[in-house]
């Protein structure tokens, strides 16, 4: 298998690519059939089940109402049942859309307005959530091939969108972005956008039949979907499907079930070393274990040197975005890094970054990263004053990501233009005081915010510690005022028991920036009062 993802150019990425997502797998099927695709608890699913449960479903689809050019929903936990219910809306030519069943009624319902939805279905059998859905939505059990689902009322008035035999031009998956206010962002990612990513993903990580990939990061964001579902399946591999994050269960698929590769976020990371500190345990095993990535949020070095300590093996730094589908840039594994870099852009990817005004800047200096390639979406569905907004005429997306490149081409992630915190003059950026914070050894992980003040913003710090820790506030903030300066140190450090998460792990920081403005507001009135 070639292993050198660079040697790699634009026509290499799309040659003898197929013409839809759902025939990634079709080669195995002939070649390997009975090697295993999923392993699903107890249960195991050949290439050959696999791809006869998609055909089955993509006719009880049909029969169901579901046209091409339709839009789909399932809201489940990653199953079998929906990473064939994605494949089978592919081959009917209707757009998957994967949704989280832990959404709130309001999220998912504005979900299925904005997307015209012409069915839902909900694998109400996984969690008390889809089933409250399904009861909410007047959903009933039937079957769509091999599945038993909730299926929900036909959406008489959904009209189907226009169908193009271009892999380039037809939508296969809309993915929501995870924001928790105002309206949501469907992301129309094409074919070409997710073969291109899953053939990239399998290069990067030499992905092949002999590999087991644990799949805890749901399918219904995006590095489950093209990463775990597609990418697995596309390079012949065996998925784990794995329905919630548990570190005990994570920590025993790898000492047992002979897993290969792990992706998660850094909370998956610092949630194994707590259960082994919880358990008292010596060490954790390794088993057959070769690959660790990880991606979604800050790496703390700290976290980063711990757990490679802990299996003997390198955490690979990854950065991607949904609209990107996702991958932009990953560390190779035979460029090993010791600090927090992403990597090197990876093949495909053009870039530039640029300042405020948009003018183009060089190495070392921290400004915006604009993207474009094969692999960025179509556009924001049914929006096209954002998608204008976020892709230029010449192809150029604007990831809003504050980054730097050094002179080897590695990428720094410096933070979210919107996170940026201006403190008196000064730049704060996040993840400098969150790794900080992090460094503690009582600390699990923290969550830095901007809380704006009269004429200025000042910096709030939200803490989760280890079960048991006596540390304070106080503290905390004695410790991050001896690494850093005045001007990015916390006004504020609230512990909390747990942060706020998105089902991926990765901390939902619109929350806490809510909480520490009311806090704000709460402390303002209280001195106004006395």
């Amino acid at each position: 298998m070639q292993s050198n993802i660079d040697s790699f150019g634009r026509d290499d990425l799309l040659r003898d690519q197929p013409s839809r997502v759902h025939e990634v797998y079709a080669r195995f099927v002939k070649e390997m059939p009975d090697h295993p695709a999923f392993v699903e608890g107890d249960r195991v699913w050949s290439y050959r089940e696999f791809s006869q449960a998609v055909d089955a479903a993509s006719f009880d689809l049909a029969r169901l109402g579901v046209r091409p050019g339709d839009r789909l929903m399932v809201a489940s936990e990653n199953s079998v049942a929906l990473g064939a219910m994605l494949f089978a809306a592919s081959k009917l030519d209707a757009w998957g859309i994967a949704t989280n069943p832990r959404l709130s009624a309001r999220e998912l319902d504005l979900i299925a307005e904005h997307s015209g939805a012409r069915r839902i279905l909900i694998n109400a059998g996984l969690s008390q959530e889809a089933e409250g859905h399904a009861e909410r939505l007047g959903a009933k059990a039937g079957s769509v091939g091999p599945f038993t689902v909730a299926i929900g009322p036909l959406n008489e008035a959904a009209q189907p969108e226009p169908v193009s035999a271009d892999r380039a031009k037809q939508v296969a998956g809309l993915m929501y972005t995870s924001g928790t206010t105002g309206t949501p962002k469907g992301v129309m990612l094409t074919h070409q956008n997710l073969l291109v990513a899953a053939r990239t993903s399998g290069l990067l990580r030499r992905t092949g039949p002999a590999d087991r990939v644990y799949g805890v990061l749901p399918m219904s964001h995006i590095v489950g979907y093209t990463v775990l579902l597609i990418a697995t399946l596309m390079h012949g591999a065996t998925l784990h499907v794995v329905p919630k994050a548990d570190p005990a269960a994570l920590a025993r698929a790898i000492a047992n079930d002979g897993i290969t590769t792990v992706f998660g976020v850094p909370a998956t990371y610092q949630r194994l070393l707590e259960y082994k500190t919880v358990q008292g345990l010596q060490k954790l095993a390794r088993g057959n274990l070769r690959l660790m990535n990880v991606a979604g949020a800050p790496l703390d070095l700290v976290l980063k040197g711990r757990i490679e300590a802990e299996f003997g093996i390198p955490l690979l730094n990854n950065y991607g975005i949904t609209e990107c589908s996702p991958g932009l840039s990953g560390v190779r594994e035979n460029e090993l890094a010791n600090d927090d870099t992403v990597g090197r852009f990876l093949p495909g990817i053009e870039h530039r970054i640029v300042d405020l005004k948009g003018a183009r800047l060089g190495p070392g200096e921290v400004g915006e990263l604009h993207v474009r390639g094969l692999n960025v979406m179509l556009g924001y569905y049914r929006a096209p004053d954002l998608t204008a907004a976020a892709i230029d005429k010449d192809g150029w997306f604007n990831t809003g990501d504050l980054v730097r490149v050094n002179e080897a081409g590695e990428l720094y992630i410096v933070g979210r233009t919107k996170e940026l915190i201006i403190r008196s003059g000064f730049n704060v950026y996040p993840a400098e005081v969150e790794g900080v914070l992090n460094s503690h050894g009582l600390v699990v992980q923290s969550a830095v915010v901007g809380r704006p003040v009269a004429g200025n913003e000042e910096v709030v710090a939200f803490v989760q510690l280890l079960p048991g820790a006596k540390v304070t506030a106080a503290e905390l903030q004695a410790y991050a005022a001896r690494q850093l300066t005045s001007y990015k140190r916390p006004s504020e450090i609230v512990i909390l028991e747990a942060l706020p998460a998105a089902s991926t792990g990765k901390i939902l920081k619109n929350k806490l920036k809510e909480t520490a403005i009311a806090r704000g507001t709460a402390a303002a009135r209280s001195t106004a009062a006395g």
